[in-house]
């Protein structure tokens, strides 16, 4: 119980320095009489730090080229249809009427049985061999969707029966991904309460949208501080560079009711663990006190400290060194859990603020860019397929489409920056062959190329897709020769000539 409390006291510092009660609903409360002048002593200490010592932030140094682990822990069944009917799914046209996302397989399946045929699953999907590919393709960067049941202390067993053991294929995934020097984007995909309606990346493919709710976004809260910690401490987590903190919101800014405040809180839990881990990026984290009144992030945090104290037993990690929380805020004294990223921040990532809109002027859509603390960064997507981006579904509309289109520009303007393009496709809503495909894969790189990089949706599709594996597999589109191997080169560096000059 002692322990308990040093990790909440440090977990949750500052509302508890200025007084704030605990929640009532969790098992850990603190008596540590934290004061004034402990206070001014840890600050004063953590600038020093700051100004003199290790602490640095995360930049971007390269390019990104990287690629999305698609349909590994979040399985999104229209990527691998024969392999999801094998563990008892349905394919449909509407995944919400039959067995087509975790949540109604898990549901038909039972746990134990679920649990089997997901393990089969991330066992497979996978493997060293994935990563020696991404090594051959010269490719640096990955984004791995994650859902929300990964950290399963904040899963509701009695509705949310998702397959146990996740974090355990993470971590094997992870290490490999280590040993390849392929930095990593954590991406919190799949929310509690679904974030986005009938979306099978949703993890529920369901009408029924829950995830903008104080509890959902205190219970998300809780996962970013769980997987921030183990971010910085698990050794097998050190290229990890960045946590996304919602995947493809709804578009309709008024109907994500306080996504704003999300946003700042996400930032806030962050930064709030690695300054119990010895690590500030932005001073301001400590002298906004503000920051801290919010009960999501008061809640979430307190949620964090038994998941991250059981994981902390259960992974091998050196627990006892968590006595260094003790008062006067010795912020350095974890230093050597650390995993070796040299006591950087990890960047906090959103997607930017276009991806959103309102046609409420009294409710204009937050701006990620105004709570940022420390290092961050902005996804954007682009998929002309679905329509709604070119102005024809023809082969020359796309071009001139994409090759004078101002995302980039559009979002460093608003302080969005620096930013990537997180997901895109090789996919058209007209029927393309390869020479056009070749085209399209250069013209998108050039212009993605203008950002900090891009990330390519997936790595990998199974063969029996109903959708081309060309069009969504980066593996298939270099092998077809419809992609360069070097990730760097072009078919034609001047495809956007005839557009812009």
């Amino acid at each position: 119980m002692f322990l308990s409390t040093l990790v909440l006291s440090a977990l949750s510092l500052f509302p508890l320095v200025l007084g704030q009660s605990s929640s009532g609903h969790g098992r850990y409360t603190s008596s540590v009489p934290f004061t004034d002048a402990a206070l001014g002593d840890g600050i004063q200490s953590i600038v020093s730090t700051l100004n003199n010592g290790p602490n640095r932030t995360h930049v971007l140094s390269k390019p990104i080229y990287g690629v999305n682990l698609g349909t590994w822990l979040v399985f999104e069944p229209w990527m691998s249809p024969g392999e999801w009917e094998s563990m008892g799914g349905q394919v449909c046209d509407d995944c919400s009427t039959c067995r087509a996302s975790e949540w109604s397989l898990a549901t038909y399946l039972g746990q134990e049985k679920t649990n089997e045929v997901f393990t089969q699953h991330w066992e497979t999907w996978f493997t060293q061999t994935e990563v020696d590919e991404m090594v051959r393709l010269q490719l640096n960067t990955v984004r791995i969707p994650l859902g929300f049941w990964i950290v399963e202390g904040i899963v509701d067993r009695s509705h949310e029966p998702y397959a146990q053991g996740g974090l355990q294929q993470l971590i094997r995934g992870l290490e490999m991904l280590k040993a390849a020097n392929i930095a990593v984007i954590l991406d919190h995909h799949a929310l509690p309460g679904v974030a986005t309606p009938l979306q099978m990346f949703a993890g529920n493919c369901t009408t029924i949208v829950e995830f903008y709710t104080d509890y959902n976004y205190q219970r998300a809260i809780t996962w970013a501080a769980v997987m921030t910690y183990l971010s910085h401490v698990h050794p097998a987590f050190s290229t990890v560079f960045a946590i996304e903190a919602v995947n493809e919101p709804i578009m309709d800014f008024t109907q994500t009711p306080d996504y704003g405040r999300y946003q700042t809180d996400f930032v806030v839990a962050v930064r709030a663990v690695e300054i119990a881990l010895g690590i500030v990026c932005d001073t301001s984290v400590l002298t906004n006190t503000t920051l801290w009144q919010d009960p999501i992030v008061t809640q979430g945090l307190e949620a964090a400290v038994p998941i991250i104290i059981e994981l902390t037993l259960e992974l091998g990690l050196e627990l006892p060194l968590l006595e260094s929380f003790l008062p006067p805020f010795n912020f350095g004294g974890l230093s050597s859990l650390l995993n070796g990223r040299a006591a950087e921040c990890l960047a906090t990532n959103f997607m930017n603020r276009d991806w959103q809109y309102s046609n409420d002027p009294s409710d204009p859509v937050a701006n990620p860019a105004d709570a940022a603390k420390g290092p961050q960064v902005y996804d954007n997507h682009l998929y002309f397929c679905y329509g709604g981006v070119a102005p024809e579904a023809t082969a020359d509309s796309y071009l001139e489409t994409i090759c004078t289109i101002q995302r980039t520009q559009q979002s460093a303007a608003i302080g969005d920056a620096p930013m990537f393009y997180g997901e895109w496709s090789l996919c058209t809503n007209f029927d393309s062959n390869n020479t056009f495909l070749q085209q399209w894969s250069d013209s998108q790189k050039l212009i993605y190329g203008q950002s900090a990089g891009w990330i390519f949706w997936s790595l990998k599709m199974a063969n029996d897709s109903t959708s081309a594996p060309i069009q969504w597999s980066y593996i298939d589109a270099v092998a077809a020769g419809v992609m360069t191997e070097d990730p760097a080169a072009f078919f034609n560096p001047d495809i956007c000539a005839p557009y812009t000059s």
